[in-house]
């Protein structure tokens, strides 16, 4: 197949066999990270003598100039060399002559494109903390700007209780606080050397990988020759991260949408973030929240391929694992566009606040409140559930709200009620009576944006 390691064959491969086995025409993205990681390679070779200084010095600077060439796009990848590492083989004995040959001493695809892999992922991970950060900013930002609306909070969909507009933002603050820290622990278990490893077993030169893990910032070095050409453990948990932030930002997507819609009317979506329709002239479609929600699935599509692709599997190396890369890359380019997204889109955003302020005064959600005031005179909860919850019906017979009701009224359903009812269902007492820590009294909320602020400045 290949022109670099052919001598064991007579016949030339066929094209549609050359078809199937490339992988040039996705992974040539990996070329910075294969040349850092071969520079790193040679310079050792060179050091531990196992070939020459000049030999050395050849190799670097010609990889150095095919890196000048990979960032300026001047290069046209050979889809007959199979990879990008046959490519950057081929580029390099071109400009240096036999010295570019020796550069594969010592190691192996196997081991090169694991080692690839890692400092690609390591990037990608911190690339997406970044992002990660940015929104979150994003978050912040907008929860301070709106710290007093208060909102109707939902479950099953329905109306449930009132709470402050930034409280429901900083959940997903607190979300993608937990997608940051699972990336960051996933860093860890990136950044270990598989480079030495050479094609499974480890190589009888006297290499020392020590040196090359400290040239490429790896904080260990594999302790498995097998497993480190092998594993790719580390590219299934990093599609789970990716995953699991992708289903943080369909979710809140979801919300959006709901709130951007006739029925909710909560907010307005900036221009710059919706789409018209080709036929109905008065819409003002939230597709970037759609495309948000819809691109979830197909990253948690690469997560499955992933696990699909390594469960039957033998030790060690099998080409089986050259169809990791599409996913993986897929999974990290939708996931750091997203969130670019959403970090541009919220600032955007302008709450309907007369809107929001009237959905709180719906939806008896002053009701748990009422019952809570009838435990604090003494009533069961569960005898003050059922109190309010006969007033309740009450009131959608006769069309009213429980703030709307006379005291006699709440004295046909508790004969001891007195003003202080009136109080309890007021929607300040209710928001400021949340004090605990976590909770959505003013209070408590701006203690929470403080310290967000704070967490983000670390």
């Amino acid at each position: 197949m290949s022109k670099l390691w052919g001598g064991r064959f007579d016949g030339a491969t066929h094209s549609l066999m050359e078809a199937l086995g490339e992988s040039v025409s996705f992974d040539a993205r990996l070329a910075p990270w294969d040349i850092r990681a071969s520079r790193a390679h040679a310079k050792m070779l060179a050091a531990t003598g196992i070939i020459s200084e000049e030999d050395g010095l050849a190799i670097d600077r010609g990889l150095a100039e095919i890196a000048e060439e990979v960032a300026a796009g001047t290069i046209s990848w050979d889809s007959t060399l199979e990879d990008v590492h046959g490519n950057i083989e081929a580029l390099l004995i071109g400009k240096i002559g036999d010295a570019g040959k020796k550069l594969h001493t010592a190691r192996s695809r196997n081991d090169q494109i694991a080692t690839d892999m890692r400092l690609w992922a390591r990037d990608q991970v911190d690339a997406i903390d970044q992002a990660l950060h940015r929104l979150q900013q994003a978050i912040l930002d907008f929860a301070e700007k709106n710290a007093e609306v208060v909102i109707p909070g939902y479950t099953h969909l329905q109306p449930a209780q009132p709470v402050l507009f930034a409280h429901h933002m900083m959940a997903y603050f607190e979300m993608f606080s937990r997608d940051r820290e699972r990336f960051r622990q996933l860093r860890k278990r990136i950044n270990v050397m598989p480079l030495g490893s050479a094609a499974l077993a480890g190589t009888p030169h006297p290499i020392d990988r020590e040196q090359v893990a400290h040239a490429l910032d790896f904080d260990t070095l594999s302790a498995n020759s097998m497993d480190a050409v092998s594993d790719r453990d580390y590219l299934i948990e990093f599609c789970s991260c990716a995953s699991l932030v992708m289903m943080h930002l369909s979710r809140w997507s979801e919300e959006i949408i709901l709130w951007n819609s006739p029925p909710f009317s909560f907010i307005l979506l900036g221009d710059e973030f919706t789409t018209g329709s080709s036929i109905m002239p008065q819409k003002k479609n939230p597709d970037a929240a759609e495309l948000t929600r819809g691109k979830a699935a197909r990253v948690f599509a690469d997560h499955q391929a992933l696990l699909v692709l390594l469960k039957g599997l033998p030790l060690t190396y099998n080409r089986d694992l050259q169809e990791d890369k599409e996913p993986v890359f897929h999974a990290s380019d939708t996931v750091q566009l997203c969130l670019a997204v959403f970090a541009a889109m919220i600032p955007t955003i302008r709450l309907r606040r007369e809107v929001m302020e009237k959905a709180v005064g719906d939806g008896f959600m002053e009701a748990t409140d009422l019952a809570d005031h009838l435990v604090e005179k003494g009533v069961p909860f569960r005898e003050a559930h059922h109190i309010v919850g006969e007033a309740v019906r009450y009131c959608i017979e006769q069309g009213k709200s429980l703030t709307a009701l006379s005291l006699e009224e709440f004295q046909r359903f508790y004969p001891d009620m007195d003003e202080s009812v009136f109080n309890a269902l007021d929607i300040v007492t209710i928001l400021a009576r949340r004090s605990q820590p976590g909770a959505t009294s003013p209070v408590q909320v701006r203690a929470a944006l403080k310290a967000a602020r704070a967490r983000l400045s670390e």
